[in-house]
C-alpha cells in the first residue's frame, strides 16, 4: 500500500474517531441540559406537601406535592397537569398539544428538543375525564422522560412504587398501578372507550392479565384509568406500557372517592 493510500485511509479514520467523539459528546451534553432543564422546573413549579397515610403510600390521601398551575399555564396554556413519582425520575409537567407529533419533538417552551415532553393523546379530554387516558413519553437513553417505566417489569420494584401522582387544576389523583407489559405500537391497548359496559370491562381484565407484576387493585368499570407508554426494543415498533387506576384526591385531603 503506498504511503499517499495510507495517509487517507488514516485521515478518513481519524474523521469517523472525531465525528463519533464529538457526536458522543453532544448527546451527553443534551442528556445534563435536560436534566437541569426538568431539574429547574420542578424547583420553579412544584413544592413539596405534608404526607399523610400509611405506608408505601397506598393509604396516602394528599399528593406528596403541590403544582403552582397557574404560573406553569401562564407559560404554556397546553399544560394540563403534572406526573410523579416518589424515589423516581418521573417528575414532569404534562401538555396536550393539537396533535400527537409537536410534543414528541418540542419542549413546554416549544422548543426544539430530543427529549420532548410528556404529552396527552389528543383524543383525550384535558381533564382526564375519558374512562382511559393515554399519555406518551419518549425512552431516553439516560433513563429520562418515561424511559424508567419498564422498570415495573420488576415486582419488586413495583411493591417499592406501587403508585404514582397526577396532579391537574382541579384535582390531584392518586394512580395506583395494576399492569405493565410490553406490546406493539398498534396494539388494542390503546383503544379509547366512550362509555363504561361490558367491553371495557373486559379490557381492563385483559390489560391485567398481561401484566409482568402482580397487583390487588380493584378494577371498577365505572373508574377512570391512565396508559402510559413509551418505546420499547425487544422487537421492531414494540411499546411498555403501564397502566394505572386513578382515584381522585380532594383539596382538602379526604380519601378517595373510588
Amino acid at each position: 500500500m503506498s504511503k499517499g493510500i495510507k495517509r487517507t485511509v488514516f485521515l478518513v479514520l481519524l474523521l469517523i474517531f472525531v465525528g463519533s467523539t464529538g457526536y458522543i459528546g453532544y448527546s451527553m451534553w443534551q442528556y445534563k441540559a435536560n436534566e437541569q432543564f426538568y431539574t429547574q422546573m420542578a424547583d420553579q413549579y412544584i413544592q413539596p406537601a405534608a404526607a399523610e397515610g400509611g405506608a408505601a403510600g397506598q393509604e396516602s390521601v394528599t399528593a406528596p406535592i403541590t403544582v403552582d398551575f397557574a404560573a406553569l399555564q401562564q407559560r404554556n396554556p397546553d399544560v394540563v397537569g403534572w406526573i410523579y413519582c416518589e424515589d423516581s425520575v418521573i417528575n414532569y409537567p404534562i401538555l396536550r398539544g393539537e396533535d400527537n407529533d409537536f410534543y414528541l419533538h418540542h419542549d413546554i417552551d416549544g422548543k426544539e428538543s430530543r427529549s420532548g415532553s410528556i404529552f396527552m393523546d389528543t383524543e383525550n379530554a384535558a381533564d382526564f375525564s375519558n374512562l382511559n387516558t393515554v399519555l406518551y413519553g419518549h425512552h431516553m437513553k439516560d433513563k429520562s422522560m418515561f424511559a424508567s417505566i419498564e422498570y415495573w417489569a420488576d415486582q419488586a420494584y413495583f411493591e417499592s412504587h406501587p403508585v404514582m401522582w397526577i396532579l391537574t387544576p382541579n384535582q390531584d389523583y392518586r394512580v395506583d398501578l395494576f399492569s405493565g407489559y410490553t406490546i406493539s405500537a398498534f396494539s388494542d391497548t390503546y383503544r379509547l372507550f366512550a362509555e363504561p359496559g361490558e367491553e371495557f370491562d373486559s379490557y381492563l381484565q385483559d390489560m391485567a392479565s398481561r401484566s409482568d407484576f402482580q397487583a390487588e387493585v380493584g378494577l371498577e368499570g365505572d373508574a377512570h384509568y391512565v396508559l402510559l407508554s413509551t418505546c420499547a426494543y425487544s422487537f421492531e415498533d414494540a411499546r411498555y406500557v403501564l397502566h394505572g387506576k386513578l382515584a381522585p384526591i380532594n383539596s382538602a385531603g379526604g380519601m378517595p372517592t373510588n
